[in-house]
């Protein structure tokens, strides 16, 4: 069968087209992002009318390039900037009527293990207790466990596009900003260390998200993986070697940089110092980074409800 899930983050409306069977592996088949910044179009804590048109265009965009799929399920659903809003709900019924589409807005926690369970997917029982770490346009979310869906799933509100807009106002940011987001970030997490660390100790901590992943690229190290797979580690003390050098850079430069890109360079440098004061406050030394996250946490629940031959549910549902 063939889905699609349609992610409207703080960033991008990404468009996520995958073969699926119950049991099998998700298979991508079309991908596609436009890139929105939908913090930018919030004033006193609404989206503006800007902002509302933007977002229906884009979201027209990637149904238009969906329809020729003829998909099976089309998974529509957005997290922390129209969760947030003042007027979200209004939002909402403006896309659903506009677009035609049904629109779930997660929840920070929702979102938290929904990611979790597409990283314990990826990696596996092998892999023990995991910790997550995700870093999303918006929100920061944490979870723990030994099991395909978390004891403990918390967000807050430290994403990468969030903590850019809310303390930075120069390019590169000052000295003085960069210090209020790190005493910020590192005040928060650490009110939610105990909580996350009362699930147990992990044997593996995962971290996810575009803004991890192309951390990663930039200052972490490929490993052998299972079979011809590699494996991405990203040190805390190669995070923190990067860190200040990005942040003296200005948001055209660090494209030039291995990871880089266009639509994550305005907020490289936010995401970095939120990771880093999160590995800190767990005193993770390191991380291993996962290919899947939010999309494919929604796309693995939606192929668990599924029946089998015999129309018994399968295990999750």
């Amino acid at each position: 069968m063939r889905l699609g899930v349609l992610d409207i983050g703080s960033n991008t409306v990404h468009l996520l087209i995958v073969d699926a069977k119950p049991g099998g592996r998700p298979k991508p088949e079309r991908s596609h992002k436009k890139v929105l910044r939908l913090m930018r179009y919030i004033e006193d804590d609404a989206i503006t009318k800007e902002g509302q048109d933007a977002l229906i265009e884009a979201i027209d965009e990637c149904i238009e390039i969906a329809k020729p799929d003829e998909l099976d399920d089309f998974l529509v659903m957005a997290t922390s900037a129209i969760r947030e809003a003042s007027n979200g709900r209004k939002v909402v019924e403006r896309i659903e009527r506009k677009a035609g589409v049904k629109l779930d807005i997660l929840s920070g926690d929702d979102e938290a293990r929904l990611t979790f369970l597409a990283v314990r997917r990826w990696f596996g029982w092998s892999a023990g207790h995991l910790m997550l770490i995700d870093i999303g346009g918006g929100s920061l979310e944490l979870a723990s466990g030994s099991d395909e869906f978390p004891d403990v799933a918390l967000s807050l509100p430290f994403g990468a596009g969030r903590a850019t807009r809310q303390f930075f106002t120069s390019d590169p940011p000052s000295e003085s900003e960069i210090r209020a987001l790190r005493m910020a970030a590192r005040e928060s997490i650490g009110e939610v260390v105990g909580r996350i660390r009362s699930a147990g100790r992990p044997d593996h901590v995962v971290g996810s998200s575009k803004t991890i992943r192309s951390l990663a690229r930039l200052a972490g190290n490929l490993q052998p993986g299972v079979g011809d797979a590699e494996r991405t580690v990203l040190l805390r003390e190669q995070l923190d070697d990067w860190a200040p050098r990005i942040a003296k850079m200005d948001a055209k430069s660090r494209t030039q940089l291995p990871g880089i890109t266009e639509d994550r360079t305005f907020q490289i440098v936010g995401g970095a110092i939120v990771l880093s004061e999160t590995m800190r406050a767990f005193k993770v030394d390191q991380l291993d980074v996962s290919p899947w996250a939010l999309r494919e946490g929604r796309l693995l629940t939606t192929l668990d409800l599924l029946v089998d031959r015999r129309g018994e549910p399968l295990t999750g549902a």
